[in-house]
């Protein structure tokens, strides 16, 4: 699963980014992905252009970029370093784009499962109670598009994360639709450990359909219920996979 489809649904610009931001992208994911380990420095800034064929310049600007957003520390005389994972802006996009193609992280992956069962079920009940006529809509075409792409891997969680997505928004809670890039992470991320077989696909959809017609008969406890039992479901799936 590309790290692209995680940029598609929360809509990135196409621009091709600059050069310090793809040096940036290149040093994030080897850092998600452990390449470079927390507490390590990595190469210093001569090796670091000579290897990407660019300037020194662009590498710097690259490392801010992920000062930024905590992955790495620069020390004068000491060198850049691999800042801890608790200091990670874990909510930054990049960084959970970049743990889509990392080898998989059980104790990230549930993590992200917590948030999820934190929030959604209560988005759910929201949904059921605040959602207008085109969010209702908006709900029932991402479970369509879902029975229509359940003979893809790629499609249809697309279609799974358009349908958490419908549901966020139609909570009406801002703070609940700027999470979206949680559902996404550990959609496309779990999705490599447990749909490996599109023909299990079709075995989710009534879940999903039945949080809608909850949604739309706006019964938020039935709503909120059913999308607990939803997530619970995904994560006895992913545990299972984890303890093989």
């Amino acid at each position: 699963m590309s790290e692209m489809v995680y940029y598609d649904l929360k809509k990135a610009a196409k621009m091709t980014p600059s050069l310090p931001v793809q040096v940036a992208r290149e040093l994030g994911r080897r850092i998600v992905a452990g390449t470079f380990e927390p507490g390590t420095l990595i190469d210093d800034e001569n090796k670091l252009a000579e290897r990407y064929q660019v300037s020194r310049v662009v590498i710097r600007d690259a490392v801010k970029i992920l000062v930024g957003k905590g992955l790495l520390d620069v020390r004068r005389g000491i060198g850049t370093k691999v800042r801890p994972r608790d200091q990670w802006v874990l909510w930054d996009d990049d960084v959970l784009a970049w743990h889509i193609t990392a080898p998989a992280n059980p104790q990230f992956l549930r993590q992200l499962m917590d948030i999820r069962l934190a929030f959604e079920p209560k988005a759910s009940r929201w949904a059921a109670e605040r959602a207008t006529d085109k969010d209702i809509v908006e709900i029932e075409s991402a479970i369509l598009k879902m029975e229509a792409e359940k003979g893809s891997i790629e499609k249809f969680i697309v279609a799974d994360a358009m349908f958490h997505k419908a549901v966020l928004h139609a909570a009406h809670n801002e703070f609940l639709t700027a999470m979206e890039g949680v559902i996404y992470s550990a959609l496309l991320v779990s999705v490599k450990i447990t749909n490996q077989d599109p023909r299990e696909n079709e075995d989710s959809i009534p879940f999903h359909r039945e949080v809608f017609e909850a949604i739309a008969a706006r019964d938020g406890k039935k709503a909120e219920e059913l999308t607990e039992v939803l997530l619970r479901d995904a994560c006895e799936r992913l545990d299972k996979e984890f303890d093989q």
